[in-house]
């Protein structure tokens, strides 16, 4: 069965200090089969808190404005707001990639990655489905003897904290973090099994391979 289109546009806010990119970035959205609108468009990052960009399904981030310096606090804020952000830019860091998935970044595309990544990225992140781009699966690192995928630490203490919770919802509350980024890091862990060969589709399933992998405890459970 094929996945459903939305009912209406996805909204975007766009954040780049190059204006070319700006254009393109509209010309791929407007060009896409499912309807994507540029609400608002600027190299200042105000324009995602105010405005039509304040309401935008998805802000597209560009992780180093005229500044100089990574917006990492931006980007903090943003999450805080429970925004959908997709960090996009020329750097082609694991570490700066890791860094922004473990500030709550939806994902990290770098703008080599073009078109097509950039407008799957969009709409699943305004459907709140994971979505993982070439570049950012090698920054998922694992030690590929064993098949183990490298956990961040916040992704374990959410793994952890689901297990020992009846609900979503209690982990979230427990976290204080909403129930949309309880599951950003459940499917991210998912994710992260899948590209090593061992997928985990249910609850039970992450619980074996957490305890085969050290990340939790029998007496934890």
């Amino acid at each position: 069965m094929s996945e459903a289109r939305p009912l209406s546009p996805v909204t975007v806010a766009l954040i780049d200090d190059h204006p070319v990119v700006l254009a393109g970035i509209e010309s791929w959205f407007a060009a896409s089969e499912d309807p994507i609108v540029t609400v608002a468009k600027g190299p200042d990052v105000s324009l995602a808190f105010r405005g039509p960009g304040a309401t935008a399904d998805v802000v597209v981030l560009d992780l180093q404005l005229s500044q100089g310096t990574p917006v990492y606090r931006e980007l903090r804020q943003l999450v805080a707001l429970e925004r959908q952000v997709i960090v996009y830019t020329m750097r082609d860091s694991q570490e700066d990639a890791l860094t922004c998935l473990d500030l709550g970044a939806f994902t990290y595309l770098t703008k080599a990655e073009g078109e097509n990544h950039l407008v799957a990225a969009t709409l699943a992140a305004a459907a709140c489905r994971p979505y993982t781009p070439p570049m950012l699966a090698g920054a998922f690192g694992s030690d590929l003897s064993s098949g183990r995928p490298a956990l961040a630490p916040r992704e374990v203490e959410v793994l952890l904290e689901w297990f020992q919770s009846e609900s979503k919802a209690m982990v979230g509350e427990s976290l204080g973090i909403s129930v949309r980024t309880v599951n950003t890091y459940l499917d991210r862990i998912r994710i992260k099994y899948a590209n090593v060969g061992r997928p985990a589709p249910t609850k039970a399933n992450l619980v074996a391979r957490a305890v085969q992998d050290g990340w939790v405890s029998l007496d934890e459970l």
